[in-house]
């Protein structure tokens, strides 16, 4: 058995799930009965057996053009890097959004 804590790789924390490996499917499928929906800290638990994401080349990650490299600039570029019709939303939260948006200006 092993297990695995996903981390943010920018901030280090906890992204809130993880991985768990059975020796065999009979207790990962006994786990997963017993602990889904389980409490935990007040947070109702939600496990499954995961599922195998396709493999290939990743997407491209959008570009914020303008202040890419710290120094001046009165930060519109960031705000027009938004407008823009073919930008595509970010995943992540708001929180990661406003610190990278902080350390560009």
């Amino acid at each position: 058995m092993s297990a695995r804590i996903i981390t943010d790789r920018e901030t280090g924390r906890s992204r809130g799930f993880g991985f768990v490996e059975y020796g065999s499917d009979s207790d990962a499928e006994e786990a997963i009965r017993q602990m889904n929906d389980a409490e935990l800290d007040g947070r109702k638990l939600r496990v499954n057996a995961a599922e195998e994401r396709p493999r290939g080349p990743r997407p491209e990650r959008p570009s914020y053009g303008g202040n890419q490299g710290g120094g001046g600039g009165d930060g519109d570029s960031f705000a027009r890097s938004f407008a823009s019709p073919s930008f595509s939303k970010p995943k992540g939260s708001r929180r990661g959004l406003r610190g990278r948006k902080r350390s560009l200006g």
